[in-house]
């Protein structure tokens, strides 16, 4: 009975939650700057953070057709859990930033506070831009690093989540050897953009 309740309780909780972002009240000019400064400082931070545990992945973003940066605050409470975060995606060959959202959603038992970074990296303009303008899902868990090997680039530390996109998760120990960003969905921040 008391599980019965607190899984209601959650599932409540997890509708708020995304509701929410499309209840928010119109930012002002000062407010939708200062988001755009901070999301860019993240991810700055970021990849600096990214490019000292895997000095490989600065040379992989760069000739990339373009990747993105998000960072993700979540909790789980007994039998539900949720998260969201914010981001940038970068088109290399526009040299055009995009600003974008993330909400997750999670089942299962357990209890806690999570916080981490993801950096998605992805090879072809097609993918980056199905990212960007589709919106992208990701219901997954795939562990362990991975190197791409037919072309000889390295993509150490990452892992391959379809052909020719590739996904970093760090944490505050460092780089992850596996990712947990189990239904995540990524779509444009329509205030920032």
């Amino acid at each position: 009975m008391l599980l019965a309740r607190l899984a209601a309780a959650a599932a409540i909780t997890l509708t708020c939650l995304a509701v929410a972002p499309a209840a928010s009240a119109a930012m002002s000019a000062k407010e939708k700057e200062q988001a755009r400064a901070d999301a860019q400082k993240m991810s700055r931070e970021t990849l600096d953070r990214l490019y000292r545990a895997e000095p490989g992945a600065k040379a992989a973003i760069a000739k990339s057709a373009g990747y993105a940066v998000f960072s993700n605050f979540g909790m789980k409470i007994f039998v539900a859990g949720s998260g969201k975060g914010q981001g940038v995606a970068v088109d290399n060959r526009a040299k055009k930033t995009i600003y974008m959202k993330m909400i997750e959603v999670q089942a299962g038992l357990g209890l806690g506070v999570k916080k981490f970074r993801l950096i998605w990296v992805f090879e072809n303009q097609k993918d980056f831009n199905n990212f960007v303008n589709s919106g992208y899902e990701f219901g997954g868990q795939a562990s362990a690093a991975a190197k791409k090997g037919a072309q000889g680039g390295s993509y150490a530390g990452a892992v391959s989540v379809s052909p020719g996109v590739w996904l970093y998760q760090l944490t505050d120990e460092g780089l992850a050897a596996e990712i947990t960003a189990k239904g995540t969905k990524y779509y444009k921040d329509d205030d920032l953009n």
